[in-house]
């Protein structure tokens, strides 16, 4: 059992304080990216960087990063803990800052007990993780690890018509490092699940070992429109009949598989959207996700050949545009066993479990050794206000990442 123990009060303390910033006035968590309320985060974030004695920085795509790093160890890779700060529409606030919160509170529990580290201890909050204002999601970590240009993604145009470069200048947090200035030598995230498995179990823990492959589309189908009485069915070309047709094919052959496979339509709009007028367009989003790149493509594969069969069948006419594919990631073997070691040493149990989201780790994947940890999320329920995790759990969770973190820069 370690000896050592973050500050709980400053921890919960802190995630209570954050998550009342982005209310709106039906007091639902409303903190997009690089808006208003998401300045006002990042503001509160800083200061406490500040208030730890912590170098702040600031890349080009608004990634935020306080650093630790003691004299004699400055030319030396830095350890990064981190995740993100924005949220969804009407969010919980555990998703995200979680990580970050508890990647600055293991710096500042490592720096007050005189802990000296080998090694720079970073902790980062990543840029547009939620992709809701703008696309793709964990665009700031994507950029950071080469996977995006920079400038592309400052240009993107978001739901609400503004550029994500005007809006980090007007907020205040267009940095001026370059994205990828520090070079992990491993990167940890802690999160909440955002499923159900660990609390089914009654584990408070999990290694994470893999993380779903997820493939983007948005599929859009034309038809005619036309009267919803006098038109014949057998003379329609309904477009949101078709549309339908995909969502039960996409339900039914996932759940004939005998595989982690899920499929998901979630969004949908019909034109010109009348009670009385057949729907002449059906838009409308795929997501589909699974840990095993072969099965995934087959999945993507499957849906093709359905699209092609439904042209001919229904007489519209389909094409399909990507909105964003990333592999399977496999975590890295070492931190992972870490972590189950960590979780040993202080008698929590701990499974190894695949991500069924996406992370930033993902994406930090790419450039260095990474893996992430789990705690229970209640009811699996997330990207909701109902979304909790017991405080117990999120104090484990914490001094497991504290312990790994002290492993990991610690003198041989």
């Amino acid at each position: 059992m370690s000896n050592h123990s973050i500050n709980v009060a400053r921890l919960l303390g802190r995630l209570s304080e954050l998550g009342a910033i982005g209310r709106d006035a039906d007091g639902r968590l409303v903190r997009l990216a690089a808006s208003d309320a998401d300045r006002e985060g990042r503001d509160r974030f800083v200061s406490w960087i500040e208030a730890a004695g912590l170098e702040v920085a600031v890349d080009r795509i608004g990634n935020i990063f306080g650093i630790w790093a003691p004299a004699d160890v400055t030319d030396v890779q830095p350890l990064m803990l981190g995740s993100h700060i924005d949220t969804v529409i009407d969010a919980g606030i555990y998703d995200g800052c979680y990580g970050v919160l508890s990647g600055l509170e293991v710096i500042e529990t490592l720096k007050e007990s005189g802990f000296v580290p080998t090694r720079p201890i970073v902790v980062a909050a990543f840029t547009n993780e939620e992709g809701v204002r703008y696309a793709p999601d964990m665009m700031g970590s994507l950029v950071y690890a080469g996977g995006l240009d920079a400038d592309a993604a400052l240009a993107t145009i978001g739901t609400d018509g503004s550029k994500l470069g005007d809006e980090l200048r007007r907020i205040g947090y267009a940095g001026d490092r370059e994205p990828g200035f520090l070079k992990p030598h491993a990167y940890i995230e802690l999160h909440i699940e955002q499923g159900p498995v660990l609390e089914r179990e009654g584990v408070p823990l999990g290694a994470v070992g893999n993380l779903q492959g997820i493939s983007w589309q948005r599929v859009t189908i034309e038809g005619d429109a036309n009267h919803a009485g006098t038109t014949p069915i057998s003379m329609r070309r309904d477009a949101g009949h078709a549309a339908a047709r995909v969502v039960i094919f996409l339900r039914e052959r996932a759940k004939a598989a005998n595989t982690p496979t899920v499929a998901t339509v979630g969004c949908m709009e019909f034109e010109p959207n009348a009670i009385n007028v057949i729907p002449s367009r059906a838009t409308f989003t795929v997501d589909l996700r699974d840990p095993d790149e072969e099965r995934l493509n087959q999945e993507e594969a499957a849906l093709a050949r359905f699209l092609e069969t439904l042209s001919d069948e229904e007489d519209v006419t389909i094409t399909v545009e990507r909105l964003a594919r990333f592999q399977p990631v496999k975590f890295d073997e070492r931190i992972v066993a870490a972590i189950e070691a960590a979780a040993e040493a202080r008698t929590l149990p701990c499974r190894r479990v695949t991500s069924g989201a996406g992370h930033d780790a993902q994406m930090i994947a790419r450039i260095a050794p990474t893996a992430m940890i789990f705690v229970p999320s209640m009811g699996g329920i997330s990207h909701n206000p109902k979304e909790s995790t017991a405080d117990d759990d999120l104090i484990a969770g914490a001094n497991v990442l504290l312990d790994v973190v002290r492993k990991m820069t610690e003198e041989e």
